[in-house]
């Protein structure tokens, strides 16, 4: 949550939001922000944090664990339309990459402006495939994984 807080500007940038959704209840998310978080990151988190103590949430993600209450460390790339169109779930000893979320927002926006789309390890930047008819049975003509 820190890293992501870190490029929350860019995010935002990109026309996106971050909220954040914990099965904490809210004194124990308000005392690990002014605890923990706050010393990670200045000024603290920058976006909402969400309390979800009855899990309804997390339940209708499909990211709960029903045993300890918890939901999975996921995240959700949401579009304007409210349309899910990206989502990860790491087990809890895995850190998330969050210039991929940042690379995603740009892919995203790009293939939503024109039309294009964005092959495997995309960058911004990068060359984008066009889609038509005579692509089809021709990709590779056009694109090779690096």
């Amino acid at each position: 949550m820190t890293a992501v807080a870190v490029r929350y500007e860019k995010i935002k940038a990109l026309g996106a939001e971050v909220l954040y959704v914990s099965t904490d209840k809210g004194p124990t998310l308000k005392a690990w922000h002014e605890h923990e978080l706050s010393k990670m990151v200045e000024g603290g988190i920058p976006f909402p944090l969400i309390c979800d103590p009855t899990a309804k949430i997390a339940r209708a993600y499909g990211v709960l664990e029903e045993e300890s209450g918890s939901a999975q460390r996921s995240r959700f790339l949401v579009d304007p339309e409210g349309l899910l169109q990206c989502f990860e779930v790491l087990g809890g000893s895995v850190g998330r990459n969050t210039d991929e979320i940042v690379r995603l927002l740009h892919a995203f926006r790009h293939t939503t402006a024109t039309g294009e789309v964005t092959p495997a390890d995309w960058q911004p930047g990068k060359e984008t495939l066009k889609p038509s008819a005579a692509m089809m049975g021709h990709v590779w003509e056009l694109w090779k994984p690096k």
